[in-house]
């Protein structure tokens, strides 16, 4: 039976048609699964709202279980200690850390805390596991200097792990409000331009965006409490373009400033942001497009090519061996 199997891998003529095969069947599975997919928005932002309902129905039973309710969170005590041991706010706080933390949607101490707790203890860990695998496990015939060299990088990529993990929270963030900003400003176009308050139309939009990109709700909602509690509502504007870090929410913001002191229209203001930020969503989308012809290059030399070689010339490779 071996014997067979291994004669039937040997034959030119069955491994072109196996391969031939493979790569219809590929073909015919590449074009079937855009047909089988079922992506209906309906169905999902419909299941995205009863699921926000059920959040809120959850977390209101939870409210009114406890006798105190605390709208911050409290840093672990272990990490506190620490902190507060080593006096890492001192070297190794940051106001640019600050800063990232809010644009990733973190606020308050704790995960300030959290975050200067992780900047000590990941160079530790890394160092302690690379210094395990080189020196234990592996026992590397290398000379001290290059170990030593080995460590000092599992401590340069713990120190900056912190760092890396924040920025990737941010860019996926930061992308969800780059999307779905566009329709909120038409929502507050319409919010504004039928009589609302701006801290009426911000509330407003961050109920019915929430839907599409929660994170921008938690912006809005955020806005509108400064708008109301802050003395200068100018400075509401300020946070909500640093929280974002956005170059279209920034435009907006500023613009929002410019009619806050002038008194311009803010309809007029926000229907001009508005197209601004849906051309520049667009010009992205293009962008994006044109670049798609080199990404896909290499795959096509690599997968595509061959199966074509294959199919072209294996008749005629299986002529030319059986003519001998």
């Amino acid at each position: 039976m071996i014997q067979i199997m291994m004669d039937s891998l040997q034959n030119p003529r069955l491994m072109a048609m196996l391969f031939a095969g493979i790569a219809a069947i590929a073909t015919v599975l590449t074009l079937a699964m855009p047909l089988l997919v079922n992506d209906s928005l309906d169905k999902r932002m419909k299941a995205v709202a009863i699921e926000r309902e059920k959040i809120r129905q959850r977390e209101r039973e939870r409210m009114a279980q406890q006798d105190k309710v605390s709208l911050r969170q409290s840093p672990k005590q272990y990490m506190q200690a620490v902190v507060n041991r080593f006096n890492l706010t001192k070297w190794l706080g940051q106001e640019e850390a600050r800063d990232k933390l809010l644009q990733a949607g973190f606020r308050g101490q704790a995960p300030y805390v959290t975050f200067l707790f992780f900047r000590m203890v990941a160079p530790i860990a890394t160092v302690s596991v690379a210094g395990f695998y080189i020196f234990v496990m592996s026992q590397m015939d290398k000379p001290f200097v290059i170990k030593l060299g080995m460590l000092l990088i599992a401590a340069y990529v713990g120190i900056q792990l912190p760092y890396i993990l924040l920025k990737n929270k941010i860019q996926k963030r930061q992308l969800t409000i780059k999307r779905a900003f566009p329709d909120a400003l038409d929502l507050l176009l319409i919010c504004v331009e039928s009589g609302m308050s701006i801290e009426m139309a911000f509330k407003r939009v961050s109920e019915e965006i929430g839907t599409q990109s929660i994170p921008l709700a938690e912006e809005f909602t955020l806005t509108t409490a400064e708008l109301s509690y802050l003395p200068d509502r100018r400075q509401a504007y300020e946070n909500l373009a640093k929280r974002t870090d956005l170059e279209g929410v920034k435009s907006v913001c500023v613009a929002l400033q410019q009619a806050e002191r002038y008194g311009t229209p803010l309809g007029q203001t926000l229907r001009t942001m508005a197209q601004e930020n849906r051309d520049m969503r667009m010009a992205e989308a293009e962008k994006k497009a044109a670049g798609l012809p080199p990404k896909l290059t290499v795959p096509m030399i690599v997968f595509f090519l061959p199966v074509l070689f294959v199919v072209i010339l294996g008749p005629a490779a299986i002529k030319l061996m059986a003519m001998r």
